[in-house]
């Protein structure tokens, strides 16, 4: 499970926008309004409750495991993101958002009781053991899943590097549960990657949201230019599967490809703490095309991206609807060395879509598809007749042989060409789409 944040204790606050955790500065919670008064009768009801546990439950239980209990369930109550940390859990926290840590490499959320995929991360062994989004954990080695707590269960599933755990799974449209065995591994997010898919054609990939994302982007780009000979024609931002993280971060991205406007307002109950994050001036990409990939994996503060992009016209998203989290969370450290983190806000696209439970929709829809390569030599074709091959036909006037040597070296070219467009449609039929798209709009730019 992937934690990016940063916490800035001297404000004792940090916003978290991803489908786990993840913080940045900022304050939303209004600390000129007290709470009110809770009523004495239900307080009463409470400490009976407590009362009645200590003396009747089956087995012993000491003060600080009921308060802590209850306190986990109001919080898990409200929504799916807010929750209790202790001590340790907020540590781990901090470990994990280093960017290095042990485990799977898996983000998850608690549903209906069971731990459900949002999504694995790039080359981690969830990834690697063919993990999905929508995925349900029912069994961590021989525990059921079923009565554990999100942290509980994180616990389970992370460990040191190079032991194992089966995990086993539901996954919708399959008869029978998966049930899959994992080696445990350093998990280093490497939230930035990017290579060249054709010349000046670009490919770069975000999958999670952290602290440095915003500069390793900078410096992803640069380096794709330097490849490309000064200059990109086109770039495909793949943002599937990526389960959020940092707001800075999703400004920042966002801010790279807009020459102005709003990226994102963010505003909590009854409107209060808003705060809107605008672009400054100076696109990456100088106005040139831009294709985003998204899928029901693209979570938080990578719709914070697509929105914003998809708003201002800046990119054609392609791909699935996204997860649809739309709210705000906010770390608040407590006085025993443990947090809250509680839902504050909401947040909004640049026209003013909330993208809460219903996600964004892409502006071209790409079903996942396999495309195999065929059998027995049942791909292979006869090359077409054309002019040249009938008999008789008049050669072509520029028969030197420069010219000769030119069109032999095209036609070699295209061949190349198209071997790589069937391995990439073979290996991921939603890029080679994204491509194709690409093609067109950097051809109906350049007329």
């Amino acid at each position: 499970m992937s934690l990016p944040h940063r916490v800035p204790l001297a404000l004792l606050a940090g916003i978290l926008i991803g489908t786990s955790v993840s913080l940045t500065s900022g304050v939303l919670a209004d600390k000129s309004k007290t709470a009110e008064t809770v009523p004495v009768k239900d307080l009463q009801t409470f400490v009976e409750i407590l009362n009645r546990v200590k003396t009747d439950y089956v087995e012993p239980v000491d003060d600080k495991t009921l308060l802590e209990n209850a306190v986990r369930g109001m919080l898990t109550g409200l929504d799916p993101h807010s929750a209790y940390l202790d001590k340790d859990e907020f540590k781990d926290m901090n470990i994990a958002t280093s960017g290095k840590f042990g485990g799977l490499g898996i983000e998850v959320q608690m549903q209906d009781g069971f731990v459900r995929v949002v999504a694995p991360i790039d080359d981690t062994p969830a990834a690697k053991a063919g993990i999905q989004p929508g995925d349900l954990i029912v069994k961590i080695d021989e525990t059921p899943v079923k009565g554990l707590t999100l942290s509980d269960a994180v616990t389970r599933m992370r460990g040191d590097p190079g032991t194992k755990v089966t995990l086993t799974l539901v996954r919708e449209g399959e008869p029978a549960p998966k049930v899959l065995e994992l080696k445990r591994d350093v998990i280093k997010v490497a939230s930035v990657r990017g290579r060249m898919l054709e010349p000046g054609l670009a490919y770069l990939r975000i999958s999670s949201f952290t602290t440095d994302t915003g500069a390793n982007l900078d410096k992803e780009i640069a380096r794709l230019k330097k490849d490309a000979g000064g200059s990109l024609k086109g770039l495909i931002l793949d943002l599937r599967n990526n389960p959020g993280g940092v707001l800075d971060a999703a400004v920042k991205v966002s801010d790279s490809f807009l020459d102005k406007g709003t990226i994102v307002s963010i505003r909590g109950r009854n409107g209060d703490g808003g705060r809107s994050f605008d672009a400054g001036a100076g696109d990456l990409l100088d106005g040139n095309p831009l294709v985003v990939m998204i899928n029901a994996g693209s979570a938080s503060a990578s719709e914070i991206v697509a929105g914003a992009l998809q708003d201002h016209r800046r990119g054609v998203l392609v791909g699935s609807r996204s997860f649809g989290k739309g709210s705000v969370q906010t770390i608040l450290p407590l006085s025993n060395e443990g947090a809250i983190k509680i839902t504050t806000a909401r947040y909004y696209t640049p026209s003013g879509r909330s993208i809460q439970a219903e996600g964004i929709e892409p502006d071209i829809a790409i079903r996942p598809l396999r495309v195999q390569k065929a059998e027995d030599g049942a791909d292979k074709t006869f090359d077409p007749i054309s002019e040249a091959d009938l008999a008789k036909s008049l050669a072509n006037e520029n028969g030197d042989p420069a010219h000769k040597d030119e069109v032999a070296k095209k036609r070699a070219a295209a061949e190349a060409q198209a071997k790589q467009a069937r391995e990439l449609a073979e290996s991921d039929y939603a890029l080679y789409e994204s491509l194709n798209l690409l093609k067109g709009l950097v051809i109906a730019r350049a007329r």
